[in-house]
C-alpha cells in the first residue's frame, strides 16, 4: 500500500479511489493546476483534502458559505486532521488564534470566503505563512462562480486570479459540480490557471430518479403523499419565492409534517437555526429558495422536490444533487404549473441590462425543454453539459419508466388555433381552454364569446389535458405567445397552415398512469429492496442511527460526522465486534476506530444479544482458515489480479444499478471469492455475506468472471478441493 492509499484509509476510511479521485489527486501532488468537474456525490473534496495531508505546508481552501465551511471542518476533525475557517462568524480573539495556528504550522486545511482572501491584512498572512511554512494548495470550491453564464454568479470570484499572480509556485485547484463549455473557458481564463489538467468526470448520476409532475389542485395531497412514505428521511422542497416557502412549510407542520422554513427573509440567527435543525436531523423535511443547500453536504437526502420551476436547467442540476449525495437512491420530483413561467419572466424583465436578460431567458427555455420533454430526462440533462448517454432509455426516470404514445392531435389543433382567431388573439391560454371547454363565466358572457362557434366544443377533454395540449403546441412553435407582461397567445405562420389543414400535428402523450397511491415507492422501500437489509438488520439500523445522534449532539456536530448511512447499514449487516472487523467498515479509518469503536459495538452485542442475532459475519480470515488446508490454485500475484478484475467488475455492476460499489459486495467477500473460487451456487450461497437475493442478481456474473480468468491462466478449477463452510455465524450467550 503506497502512501495514498495508507492515507486514504487512515484518514477516511476507504479502500479505494472514487472514478477520477486518484487522477486528481497525482496532479496536485505534481504541482499542476487543475480544473476539477464532478457531478455533486463525486468526491471533489477529497481531491484536494488529501494532498494536503501529503504535500507540506498550508492548503487554503476558498468557499463561498460560511455553512460549508463549517461542514467540511467538522468532518475532517471527526476524521483526526488539523483543519479551521477563518470566517466573519468568529470574534477578534478567535481569528488571531486561528491565524496564530496557521503561522505555526499547525494547520493542514484553512477555509476562507473569496472577499476575505483578497484583504490586504488576509494577505499579508498568507504571505508570511509562505514564508514560514509554506503553501502547498490553492482550491477554489464552487468555480463555476466565477462565470457570468453560471448559476451563481459571484464578481468577488473574479478577482481570484490575483493569488495565482502572487503565488506562481503554488498550485491552483477549481472544483466545481456544475460548467457548461461556455463556463469551463471563464473558470480557465478568469482564474489564469497555467498549462491546466482538465479533469471531466460524468455528470451521470445514476441512483436519482427523475420525475415530472402536473402541478394541480392534487399536488399538494400528493405532496403530502411523498413525504408521508418516507417519514424521518431528509427531504428538501424547493419554492421560487419567499412567501411559497413560508406558506407551504406553514400548511406542511398543520399536517403533521416536521418542517421548517429557509429564505433570505428570515434572521440569520433563524436561518443557521433551521438549517442546523434540518442538518442534525432534528426535522426532517426543509422548505427553501435556492439560497439554502449550496456546498452542504448532508449525504443522506432521500429527495429534493421542486414545488415550483427553477429558473436554469444548470441549477437545477446542481439543487437536484443535493439528493443521494451518499450513492443511495434518491428522488428528484418537479412540480411543473405553466404560470411558473411567466413569474420568472417577470423577474428577467427586471433585470439591469438586455444581454443579462437575454442570457436568462435562454435558460428558463432550455428548463423548460426539460420539463415539458417526453423523452429521457437523463440525456437532456447531461446533454446540457456536453456528455452523450450510452443508452436511448435511462431505466430511471418518468419518461422512461412510463409509455408514450403519439397521437394525432390536428383536430385539437384546429379547434385551439381557431378559438384563438375567433376570440382575436387577445387572451391568454387558460381563457382559450375554458371557452373550449363551454364554462359559465361573467368573462366570457360579457365579451359575447359565448355565442362562438368554438364554445363547448372542447368539452371531451380536461383543464389539464388542454393544458398539456397547449403548452406542446407552443413546444412545437405551432402558435406564440407575447411575454411582455400578462401572456397572450398569437397565431403565425405555422397556426395558418393548420387552420387552412395543410399541416397535421402529432402529440407525444405520455399513457395515463395509475393512481400514484398504486404505484409509487417511498425511498426508503426502494432501498430496502435493493441493498437487501433484513428486518432484523433494519431495526438494529435504527439502532445505530439513534446511537449517532445521540453522539453528534453531545458533540454539536451533524450525525454523519460520526459515519454515513452507508457505514451503520454496514454495521448492521456485519456486526462487527473485533477492532478488526470494524476497521472493515467504510469509512472507518483510525481516528474514527479509536472514537467510537466502543459504543457502536457495544451497541451492536446488546442488541444481538437480545434478539438472538450473530456477530462478527464478515471476517476474511475466517474464510482463510477454511481453506488454509487445501493447497492453494492461483500464486500471490494471481490472486490480486483476479481480485482487481472482480472489483472492476463490481463497479460496473454498481454503476449501472445506482448503488455505491460496497453494496454490491465489500472487498471481504471478493477475497473470499479470490479463496475459494466457488464452482456452484451452493459454495457461492456459503460465502459471507451472500443470501438468495444476491445469489440470483450477482452469481453469473462474478462466476463467470473468476473461470474466464483460470481459464485464460491455464489454472484447473477441477483440483480444487470442494468448499463446505463450517458454521461461521457466532452469537453471543
Amino acid at each position: 500500500m503506497n502512501a495514498i492509499e495508507q492515507a486514504l484509509k487512515q484518514y477516511f476510511g476507504h479502500d479505494t479511489f472514487l472514478p477520477g479521485q486518484l487522477e486528481v489527486i497525482s496532479m496536485a501532488l505534481d504541482r499542476r493546476d487543475t480544473l476539477v468537474l464532478m457531478p455533486t456525490g463525486g468526491g471533489k473534496s477529497l481531491t484536494y483534502q488529501l494532498p494536503a495531508l501529503l504535500l507540506p505546508g498550508l492548503t487554503v481552501v476558498i468557499s463561498p458559505l460560511i455553512a460549508l465551511m463549517q461542514d467540511q471542518v467538522h468532518r475532517l476533525q471527526a476524521n483526526g486532521i488539523s483543519a479551521t475557517f477563518i470566517n466573519s462568524s468568529l470574534s477578534p480573539d478567535e481569528r488571531a488564534q486561528r491565524e496564530a495556528a496557521a503561522l505555526r504550522g499547525e494547520v493542514k486545511l484553512l477555509y476562507v470566503a473569496p472577499e476575505r482572501i483578497l484583504t490586504l491584512s488576509f494577505m499579508t498572512l498568507l504571505d508570511e505563512v509562505q514564508r514560514r511554512a509554506g503553501l502547498s494548495l490553492l482550491a477554489v470550491d464552487e468555480a463555476h462562480c466565477v462565470s457570468e453564464w453560471g448559476h451563481d454568479f459571484r464578481p468577488e470570484y473574479c478577482q481570484l486570479g490575483m493569488l495565482r499572480e502572487r503565488y506562481p509556485s503554488t498550485p491552483m485547484l477549481a472544483l466545481t459540480a456544475t460548467a457548461t463549455e461556455r463556463v469551463r473557458q471563464d473558470i480557465l481564463k478568469q482564474l489564469k490557471l497555467h498549462n491546466p489538467h482538465i479533469h471531466i468526470g460524468s455528470f451521470n448520476r445514476p441512483n436519482l430518479s427523475y420525475e415530472v409532475h402536473p402541478k394541480d389542485k392534487n399536488t399538494y395531497r400528493e405532496l403530502l403523499r411523498l413525504l408521508k412514505t418516507s417519514e424521518e428521511t431528509s427531504v428538501i422542497i424547493y419554492c421560487l419565492s419567499r412567501k411559497s416557502v413560508d406558506e407551504l412549510s406553514a400548511c406542511l407542520q398543520r399536517d403533521g409534517i416536521r418542517a421548517l422554513p429557509y429564505h433570505a427573509g428570515l434572521s440569520n440567527e433563524l436561518r443557521r437555526e433551521h438549517q442546523e435543525r434540518f442538518i442534525r436531523d432534528d426535522v426532517p423535511v426543509l422548505a427553501a429558495t435556492i439560497a439554502f443547500g449550496m456546498g452542504i453536504a448532508k449525504p443522506d437526502v432521500r429527495a429534493v422536490i421542486h414545488y415550483d420551476l427553477p429558473k436554469t436547467l444548470e441549477g437545477y442540476y446542481q439543487e437536484s444533487g443535493r439528493a443521494g449525495r451518499d450513492g443511495l437512491p434518491a428522488q428528484c420530483v418537479l412540480f411543473l404549473n405553466y404560470g411558473d413561467r411567466h413569474k420568472i419572466e417577470f423577474l428577467i424583465a427586471e433585470k439591469g441590462g438586455e444581454q443579462e436578460q437575454r442570457i436568462a431567458r435562454q435558460q428558463l427555455n432550455q428548463m423548460l425543454a426539460y420539463a415539458e420533454s417526453t423523452v429521457c430526462r437523463r440525456r437532456i440533462l447531461l446533454g446540457y453539459f456536453g456528455e452523450t448517454l450510452p443508452d436511448d432509455n435511462c431505466g430511471n426516470c418518468d419518461n422512461c419508466l412510463s409509455p408514450h404514445t403519439i397521437q394525432d392531435c390536428t383536430i385539437e389543433a384546429q379547434k385551439f388555433l381557431s378559438c384563438v382567431a375567433r376570440t382575436g388573439e387577445r387572451f391568454g391560454m387558460r381563457y382559450i381552454i375554458e371557452v373550449l371547454r363551454g364554462a359559465n363565466t361573467q368573462k366570457i358572457r360579457d365579451f359575447g364569446h359565448d355565442q362562438l362557434s368554438t364554445y363547448g366544443i372542447g368539452r371531451d377533454l380536461s383543464m389539464d389535458e388542454w393544458l398539456y395540449l397547449g403548452r406542446s403546441f407552443l413546444q412545437q412553435g405551432l402558435m406564440g405567445e407575447t411575454t411582455d407582461g400578462y401572456p397572450v397567445i398569437k397565431l403565425n405562420a405555422l397556426s395558418r397552415e393548420i387552420l387552412r389543414r395543410q399541416r397535421t400535428v402529432q402529440v407525444t402523450v405520455r399513457n395515463r398512469p395509475v393512481e400514484p397511491e398504486k404505484v409509487s415507492k417511498s425511498t426508503e422501500e426502494v432501498l430496502q429492496e435493493r441493498i437487501e437489509l433484513k428486518p432484523d438488520e433494519a431495526r438494529l439500523y435504527q439502532h445505530l442511527r439513534n446511537l449517532r445522534k445521540a453522539i453528534a449532539d453531545e458533540m454539536g456536530v451533524p450525525p454523519y460526522a460520526i459515519f454515513s448511512d452507508t457505514s451503520l447499514r454496514a454495521m448492521a449487516q456485519e456486526r462487527p465486534q473485533t477492532k478488526e472487523q470494524f476497521v472493515h467498515i467504510p469509512g472507518v479509518g483510525k481516528s474514527k476506530l479509536e472514537a467510537y469503536f466502543t459504543p457502536f459495538t457495544d451497541e451492536i452485542r446488546s442488541y444481538c444479544s437480545l434478539h438472538d442475532m450473530a456477530v462478527g459475519l464478515f471476517v476474511p480470515e475466517q474464510v482463510r482458515r477454511d481453506v488454509e488446508n487445501s493447497p492453494p490454485l492461483l500464486s500471490e500475484e494471481a490472486a490480486e489480479e483476479l481480485f482487481r478484475n472482480l472489483r472492476t467488475l463490481r463497479w460496473k455492476v454498481a454503476e449501472e444499478q445506482g448503488l455505491p460499489s460496497y453494496f454490491v459486495f465489500p472487498d471481504t467477500v471478493l477475497r473470499a471469492m479470490v479463496q475459494v473460487l466457488p464452482q456452484s451456487q451452493s459454495e457461492f450461497l456459503q460465502l459471507p455475506g451472500i443470501g438468495k437475493r444476491k445469489l440470483e442478481m450477482y452469481y453469473t456474473a462474478f462466476t463467470n468472471e473468476i473461470y474466464g480468468y483460470c481459464a485464460s491462466h491455464n489454472i484447473d478449477l477441477s483440483q480444487r478441493a470442494p468448499y463446505e463452510a463450517p458454521k461461521k455465524e457466532r452469537r453471543l450467550s
